[in-house]
This record gives structure tokens, C-alpha cells and sequence, in this order.
């Protein structure tokens, strides 16, 4: 595996690629590695004839109260991780580098990025798309794969790419889980014991949501209340949002047709976990 840090060796490696007819895949993470991880990498080892991961703490995605300081880093074990998958390279660029002194273009999707995340954290997609459109033009991906725990994350760089024409197919991996059903993030290190049992509620209120949906409950008022329900039977727990929506445009709807997603957000003590469950017809 090559680890690459400068941008302009990252364009030349893919423009040589390229130029040889190698198709490039390519998985952007912000490291601290775990499953959810691998499945990915696991993904674009199939699809790519080059395997592209980028490490990047992206500091554009974090709001001016969130956790970008003290995020979970430990390159040498991401190395590892990577080398075992059989990545071919490592792009792990520096902040320096991504956003120079004097930057100031970002890139913006609008309507898609207001509600749930981007109603509790209001510069985050921009951060993100802003960093995904660059990791794009320096490596020159073919296809990108992105877990679909971030659902309207996904959502949006796929609205993102359509809009502007870039030229990269969208890949989205399921989520997943620990043994114990807690979807998996780097941010569940932050967990004490007691906190992470009552973090186990948000599967447990997915799981529920599932239930009604194949039992022929159809009205998402009535599904986000059980759930809402479940999640407030654990002590110390602060619910932003449980909302369903259209699955492909996140459009509010009042009534799941064949296919919608179930989203939610809550603080655990000072930790925030999101999850998600596509609800649709078999």
C-alpha cells in the first residue's frame, strides 16, 4: 500500500490511472477504523482496479462547539486496517493543504441539507460537500462508496453529483452493527458503560418502527411516537429529531408509500449518535 499526502501526487497517480483504462474507486473516511469501515473498502476492492481510501479530518464539517479537537485519531492502526483490506493508497492530505490561507469557495446543496442534521449542525453539509468535491477532483474516482448510516449525508452527495455533472457513481453500503445492535461509529468510543446500554434504545426504537411498518402501519405520526416512546424509557437521554421521509428526496410525507426512512438523532450524556432504517415493501 502507498501512502500519498501531497495533492498534486494524488492527481498524478490518477491521472495515470486513468490514462491506463484502471477504474478508480474510491472510500473518503475521517479514520479511527472500525467494521463499518471495511465493509466499504471491502466494496471498492471489488468494484475498483484501484482501491483509493482518504483519511481526512475534515475540519469544515465540525461546528464551532463540536468535537473536531479531540475526534479519535490513530494513523498507524488505520495503516494497519487499510493493508489488511489491500487498499492500494492511502490518500491522507493535510489541513494545510486542503484549505490554504486564503480559502474561501465552498460548495453548497440547498433544499436537502435543512431539516434533521441540518437543522441541529447548520454548516455541516457544506463542510461536507465542500470536502467530497475536492477529494473528487484530486482523485478522480470512477465510483465512491459511503455507508448509509450518514443516510442524508449520502442523500446529499448524490444530489450533489447529479446537479454538477461530476461524473461519479454513488455507491451506498448498509449499516453496520455491533453484536448488541448499536450502529457502529468512531464516536461510540466516547461511551461510558451506562451510557452506551441507554444508546442501545435507538436500534431497540428502529426495531419497533420495523414491526409496526410489517405489521401495516402506514401513518408516520403514529410510528415516530413509538418510537420517540422507546427511546424516553432511558434515563439521560436528549432526542433532536425522529423524523420519516421520502427515501430517495427526504421530503416530508405523511403516510409511507413503498419506501421511506426512519432517521433520528439524540445526546447520550455530551455524545451525539444518529441512525436510520429504510422502511419499504419486500
Amino acid at each position: 500500500m502507498q501512502r500519498v499526502s501531497p495533492i498534486t501526487e494524488m492527481c498524478s497517480i490518477s491521472e495515470g490511472a486513468r490514462s491506463a483504462g484502471k477504474n478508480i474507486a474510491l472510500v473518503p473516511t475521517m479514520g479511527y477504523f472500525h467494521e463499518g469501515h471495511l465493509s466499504l473498502m471491502r466494496e471498492g476492492r471489488k468494484r475498483g482496479d484501484v482501491l483509493v481510501v482518504s483519511l481526512f479530518v475534515n475540519p469544515a464539517q465540525f461546528g464551532e462547539d463540536e468535537d473536531y479537537g479531540v475526534y479519535p485519531r490513530d494513523f498507524s492502526r488505520d495503516k494497519g486496517m487499510a493493508e489488511g483490506i489491500g487498499v492500494d493508497i492511502l490518500f491522507a492530505p493535510t489541513v494545510e493543504e486542503m484549505y490554504p490561507t486564503g480559502y474561501q469557495t465552498f460548495v453548497a446543496v440547498e433544499k436537502v441539507t435543512k431539516a434533521m442534521e441540518g437543522q441541529f449542525r447548520p454548516t455541516h453539509f457544506r463542510g461536507v460537500t465542500t470536502v467530497v468535491a475536492k477529494l473528487f477532483n484530486i482523485v478522480k474516482p470512477h465510483i465512491a462508496i459511503f455507508g448509509e448510516k450518514d443516510y442524508q449525508q449520502l442523500v446529499v452527495i448524490r444530489r450533489m453529483v447529479e446537479d454538477l455533472n461530476l461524473g461519479v457513481e454513488i455507491i451506498g453500503m448498509p449499516i453496520v452493527r455491533e453484536e448488541d445492535g448499536l450502529a457502529m461509529s468512531s464516536r461510540n468510543t466516547y461511551l461510558g458503560s451506562e451510557q452506551r446500554k441507554a444508546a442501545l434504545s435507538l436500534s431497540r426504537s428502529l426495531q419497533k418502527a420495523s414491526e409496526l411498518f410489517r405489521s401495516g402501519e402506514r401513518n408516520c405520526g403514529r410510528i415516530i411516537d413509538t418510537v420517540r416512546e422507546v427511546i424516553q424509557r432511558e434515563k439521560g437521554i436528549i432526542i433532536e429529531y425522529v423524523e420519516i421521509r421520502d427515501a430517495k428526496t427526504l421530503e416530508e410525507i405523511e403516510f409511507i408509500g413503498a419506501q421511506a426512512v426512519i432517521a433520528l438523532a439524540m445526546k447520550v450524556g455530551r455524545v451525539r449518535l444518529i441512525d436510520n432504517l429504510v422502511l419499504r415493501e419486500k
